[in-house]
């Protein structure tokens, strides 16, 4: 989009985020009405048969999520699990060369980034500044595995759907668990709140920190239930072990689906009926 007018700019910034006021519609009145579903084992027992159990339970409440014109574009399907250490080791061996540090040591999650290269790399130097700023160490990026063929993935989800990479974190000296998490949690709001509102990046939207801790991991994106799996190879993989999931499929009512709304908490899932001093 590189010097594109500025209609063609706003059209970009309105795909990736809520319209404007107009008619009947308002942004103020958005709320939604989901299917969540939860599994654990008791005894804290890491297992990839947890994660199995829950997508299961997520494509059983397929009724619970909504889909568009497009039978397959859903309103968004995402899964919560335990920070799958074992699993990332594997990859980061495997894929990045690098070892990573010992479990509350090490802080990751997922990220939606532009689509363009020159606009995804701003944010990436954006995140890292921030990193280092906060005292922390950038141990690496992954581009996470997606597969959008065999996920049947519908055209609506497709043109926005966002590149995605795994962030890797290593705390800084004399930081470990509670006190990184924090730490973890400034950098992902600070990178939020800078990027996203940023005037210089058409694509700024785009730009959504899933998750960044060292206890959990979220997958997530425009999809439908049963997409969920199929769209992110990772999730099959039998290294990929947690002692608990909770998952989440969205029906957006009157709202618009995108890849930032899915699973749309890092620590909870909910149905939308949360009470509020402005209502549901």
């Amino acid at each position: 989009m590189a010097g594109c007018g500025l209609e063609e700019k706003m059209r970009s910034r309105e795909q990736f985020g809520y319209p404007g006021r107009q008619g009947l519609y308002d942004p103020a009145f958005e709320k939604d009405s989901c299917g969540v579903g939860f599994v654990a084992h008791i005894k804290g027992e890491r297992s990839h048969q947890i994660l199995v159990d829950a997508y299961k339970a997520l494509t059983k409440m397929d009724h619970r999520g909504a889909k568009g014109c497009e039978p397959n574009t859903g309103d968004g399907a995402g899964v919560l699990t335990a920070l799958p250490y074992e699993f990332l080791v594997r990859v980061a061996r495997e894929e990045l060369g690098t070892g990573l540090p010992a479990p509350g040591k090490l802080g990751a999650g997922i990220v939606f980034l532009p689509t363009r290269s020159d606009e995804r790399q701003k944010c990436k130097q954006a995140v890292e500044q921030i990193i280092n700023e906060q005292g922390q160490f950038l141990v690496g990026w992954r581009e996470v595995p997606t597969d959008r063929e065999a996920a049947d993935l519908g055209p609506s989800a497709r043109r926005c759907e966002p590149h995605i990479e795994q962030l890797l974190v290593r705390a800084g000296a004399g930081l470990e668990f509670e006190a990184f998490e924090r730490q973890l949690y400034f950098i992902r709001k600070r990178a939020s709140h800078t990027l996203r509102a940023s005037d210089t990046i058409d694509q700024a939207k785009m730009f959504y920190i899933c998750s960044l801790s060292t206890k959990v991991m979220i997958y997530k994106g425009m999809l439908t239930s049963y997409q969920l799996i199929t769209y992110y190879p990772d999730l099959a993989d039998p290294d990929y072990t947690t002692h608990l999931a909770m998952v989440h499929s969205r029906f957006s009512t009157n709202t618009f689906p995108s890849w930032d709304r899915a699973q749309p908490n890092r620590f909870m899932c909910h149905n939308g009926e949360i009470n509020t001093l402005r209502g549901n």
